[in-house]
């Protein structure tokens, strides 16, 4: 119905999207009407958002090219992220999301390569989106980064982030952006188990 993966409504469900119990043998079990919910409460930017346009500069080739998913509240903010990156050397294909409901929709769909996220954001925030994206299989190859004007100790009170995400203060250090960017790049020729 949903049109995602299995692993994909187990992150949803966890993340409160979804409406489910688990059974005694730990089977997910999630209530229809919540399901018709979400496909009918879904808005259309989110839709559009999931179809996954790119806004990059360079044609489609053979070659892969990095996605790059940005999730920020604030629309300004997030313009200037898609032309920033979008001029990229390595020519990626961006796709934005105006909150976390609209990442994780994003992401059950197709796993970007890179996560650019904040973390105070209506709704669902970073920390639980973040939180949820750990446990999610398919995310598994993604590299997160949080970009915010929250200082250390506010992360560490809200319960810190999962491990291995890089935290970046703002103003946006888009330079330190664009070598993460290319390292995610640069791991794709390493021989397996060497990235």
């Amino acid at each position: 119905m949903l049109g995602v993966s299995v692993g994909t409504v187990q992150l949803w469900s966890e993340s409160g999207l979804l409406q489910a119990w688990k059974t005694a043998g730990g089977h997910r079990r999630v209530i229809r009407e919540s399901v018709e919910r979400l496909l009918h409460k879904a808005p259309a930017a989110v839709i559009r958002e999931a179809a996954i346009e790119p806004t990059g500069n360079a044609k489609q080739s053979a070659d892969r090219r990095l996605q790059v998913l940005v999730v920020e509240d604030d629309v300004n903010l997030l313009r200037l992220y898609e032309t920033r990156i979008a001029n990229w050397p390595m020519a990626p294909q961006v796709t934005v999301a105006h909150n976390a409901f609209a990442a994780l929709l994003i992401m059950g769909r197709t796993c970007s390569d890179l996560l650019i996220t904040d973390l105070r954001m209506p709704g669902i925030d970073g920390f639980v989106m973040l939180n949820a994206l750990q446990r999610a299989p398919e995310a598994a190859n993604t590299r997160v980064v949080v970009v915010t004007g929250m200082d250390r100790s506010e992360v560490e009170a809200r319960g810190g982030l999962p491990p291995g995400i890089e935290v970046l203060a703002k103003p946006v250090p888009f330079d330190r952006l664009q070598q993460i960017a290319a390292e995610v790049v640069s791991s794709w020729q390493l021989p397996s188990g060497m990235a």
